[in-house]
């Protein structure tokens, strides 16, 4: 998965952005200060991963990631943003206030976390979310299975409509670009469908994330934008 900023530059564009500012009133200069550090806001550096945790589960969960804020993943919640990390480098993730693991990822990566409990300790499966759409003009959807027990997720238009993605092992997600349009989808355990839901108006460029959770004999299909923490504050 890789995030696209667009930016269109005009000739001389610094050079009049510095012209005015310098004569502008203090309250007009402050405004185009504001808007040219978000044009050159500062970026990760190379070698930088991005990592998210998700929350199949009903009980709410509070989550933090290396240096990201604290959140909290509950009903439609379900992932949280994108925490920068240093590739090849450790770093801590915390549930519910305590440190429960040191993991690394490798650089240049996007990754998912999805926990589980092992007797006393929480294990995590990561879902490699890299390989998704290139195309800036068309939205992307990544499908998750986190369904308990559901050897083969799906997802398809509702109600009746093509099959977006088939066959998808548990705890693994497939991505595909589409135009951005308005849908409504639903997921599937072998013959049991979840309720439908309907897309958000997607932007070109966009990432959305549906994730089939619950059981295989009563699969819930959530889904929300994917964002990344921004680097540097």
């Amino acid at each position: 998965m890789k995030f696209v900023a667009r930016f269109v530059f005009a000739p001389c564009l610094g050079a009049a952005l510095s012209l005015a500012a310098a004569f502008a009133p203090i309250g007009a200069r402050a405004d185009t200060e504001g808007k040219f550090a978000q044009l050159y806001a500062a970026r990760p550096p190379a070698g930088s991963s991005f990592v998210r945790l998700v929350n199949p589960d009903s009980a709410r969960l509070s989550v933090k990631i290396a240096d990201g804020p604290v959140q909290t993943l509950s009903g439609e919640a379900t992932a949280s943003t994108y925490a920068i990390v240093k590739g090849n480098a450790p770093f801590t993730v915390s549930l519910n206030g305590k440190a429960v693991a040191t993991l690394t990822v490798a650089p240049d990566s996007f990754a998912t976390l999805v926990p589980r409990r092992e007797g006393q300790k929480v294990v995590f499966t990561v879902v490699d979310d890299g390989g998704g759409s290139q195309d800036a003009l068309k939205a992307e959807l990544r499908f998750y299975n986190l369904a308990a027990d559901c050897p083969n997720g799906r997802l398809a238009v509702a109600p009746a409509g093509p099959v977006l993605f088939s066959a998808v092992a548990p705890h693994a997600a497939a991505a595909r670009p589409i135009n951005p349009v308005s849908a409504k989808l639903a997921a599937a355990c072998s013959t049991v469908a979840s309720g439908a839901l309907t897309l958000p108006a997607l932007q070109p460029g966009d990432h959305y994330s549906l994730f089939l959770v619950g059981t295989a004999g009563k699969p819930v299909l959530r889904g929300q934008v994917s964002a990344t923490d921004p680097y540097g504050q």
